[in-house]
């Protein structure tokens, strides 16, 4: 399933990929909220089956949850595709083979990003201090006491973690009878797949396949300004952790606040106007979510 807006060259790329793979998915379900719907080739043969879905509301909570109510009854396992991804040609065979060597225990499983970024300020987080405050951690994958996650990255070997980014992801079906995605993160959504991953894998196992790769290649724009995404990033972590009582709203503010500091840090450093309205934002942020 892929949400997507106004990225007909992004979407396309994708569903080269996917017309690529040495095992074919049986359907695929575009929800779309374009001003001009994108339109995709379909395959000869007519698989995989092409579900096209149009919305005006643009949020990928919202498209998600479309897009869920119109897969098809027989389908067992849904997957999440961001637009701007691109699967390498036996993404789904070695996924699909994971799968099938899985019990019931497990309720979703991550491709494995090839390319993800480097860490921001690694000595930092990985220190014991940040660690010993429930900051940060240095394992791969963590959902800490603050309520911020570690990145994953590439993995050697497949991966057991406390959560899974949703833009490239496979899930089993009945999870989503318990678990749908929280359409208060609205819009870009950020944190949502922290969210629905947190939830899912409180019940059950969450792992990253280390040989089901991928590639993120990211789309300009998206996030907004740096003030708008500074709001939105305390606002949407303060939603997440005040949901679960296991973790402590005062170890979020106070990495909220370090947050902030490394904004104001890298406007500094690089000479950016994007961090230090990103810094601001932080603190709009946190004002607005005490009052």
């Amino acid at each position: 399933m892929v949400a997507t807006k106004d990225r007909p060259n992004e979407l396309g790329r994708l569903w080269r990929s996917l017309l690529a793979q040495s095992r074919l998915p049986d359907e695929v379900v575009v929800v779309d909220a374009s001003v001009r719907p994108s339109s995709l080739v379909e395959a000869e043969g007519g698989r995989p089956v092409l579900r096209a879905i149009r919305t005006a509301f643009a949020s990928a909570t919202r498209q998600r949850n479309l897009g869920l109510d119109a897969v098809g009854p027989n389908v067992t396992l849904i997957g999440f595709l961001d637009d701007d991804a691109v699967l390498e040609v036996d993404a789904v065979e070695e996924m699909l083979r994971f799968w099938a060597a899985s019990g019931p225990d497990v309720a979703g499983a991550a491709f494995n990003m090839a390319n993800h970024p480097p860490l921001d300020w690694p000595v930092l987080k990985r220190t014991r201090l940040a660690a010993s405050l429930g900051l940060y951690s240095g394992r791969g994958g963590a959902v800490t006491a603050s309520g911020f996650q570690t990145m994953i990255g590439p993995v050697a070997v497949t991966t057991w973690t406390d959560w899974l980014p949703s833009g490239a992801s496979v899930w089993r079906r009945a999870v989503f009878s318990q678990c749908r995605f929280d359409e208060w993160f609205g819009g870009y959504s950020y944190l949502e797949d922290l969210d629905f991953s947190y939830r899912a894998g409180r019940t059950a196992r969450l792992a990253v396949v280390a040989p089901a790769r991928y590639l993120h290649l990211p789309a300009a724009g998206g996030r907004g300004g740096g003030y708008v995404f500074g709001v939105r990033e305390v606002l949407n972590r303060v939603h997440f952790v005040k949901k679960h009582p296991a973790l402590s709203l005062d170890r979020c503010r106070a990495a909220l606040v370090l947050r902030s500091l490394m904004s104001l840090s890298l406007a500094v450093r690089e000479r950016k106007a994007s961090y230090a309205a990103r810094a601001l934002g932080n603190a709009v942020g946190l004002v607005r979510s005490v009052l």
